[in-house]
């Protein structure tokens, strides 16, 4: 019974994550208007998926994050045909995320508040950098062979994604970087998060 309330909380906990990134996507960007009726954007969404990997997860992050800003996707007209895409990806950055922050340097196994912040940095930047290489090869070869559109203007789109990406992703871990570790001890008061006292291999060497 007890590992039920534990999913249902998190999936709870996802819930929130993902209206987060479907806000922060939707409300919060700036749109460029593209040749062909294709756009990009500057936007906060990435910021919640990262966000909610280093606080929940690789798995449930990365979920978050996919059915958020896929919503979000669905429900804009410019952006409806890269909904597919962009699960995948967000699916992938919270993944990635999660995995350099959690089974890696196993951030929920630490006090140290330094070895936190580094890890958590590192594990941002890890996830959006992933992010920012595969969304504009994704785009080009999803829009060139999936769409059917012409090679120049696939390139056009995949040329001012990558600028939009870095961006993104530069502006996404700096602000996911402050909130985790301003939130972390809220979140463990609370229960959100739970840190064991386990001494990670840093804090023992020191």
């Amino acid at each position: 019974m007890e590992k039920r309330n534990e999913t249902v909380v998190k999936l709870a906990q996802t819930a929130l994550m993902a209206a987060l990134c479907f806000v922060s996507f939707t409300f919060l960007q700036i749109k460029i208007p593209l040749p062909g009726g294709d756009a990009t954007s500057f936007h906060l969404g990435n910021t919640f998926c990262v966000l909610g990997a280093l606080i929940l997860g690789g798995w449930y992050g990365g979920l978050a994050g996919a059915v958020g800003m896929t919503i979000a996707d669905v429900l804009d007209p410019v952006y409806i045909v890269g909904a597919p895409k962009t699960f995948v990806l967000k699916l992938c950055i919270g993944l990635i995320t999660g995995l350099v922050a959690h089974r890696f340097a196993k951030i929920n196994e630490s006090t140290d508040k330094k070895y936190i912040f580094r890890w958590s940095t590192i594990a941002s930047v890890a996830g959006l950098g992933f992010n920012v290489i595969a969304d504009p090869l994704a785009g080009y070869f999803y829009k060139q062979y999936i769409l059917g559109q012409p090679q120049q203007m696939a390139e056009v789109l995949a040329k001012w994604s990558t600028a939009t990406t870095f961006v993104n992703a530069v502006v996404s871990v700096l602000l996911a970087g402050v909130l985790y570790n301003a939130l972390r001890p809220v979140l463990l008061k609370t229960g959100m998060i739970h840190a064991t006292r386990t001494k990670t291999s840093h804090e023992m060497a020191n």
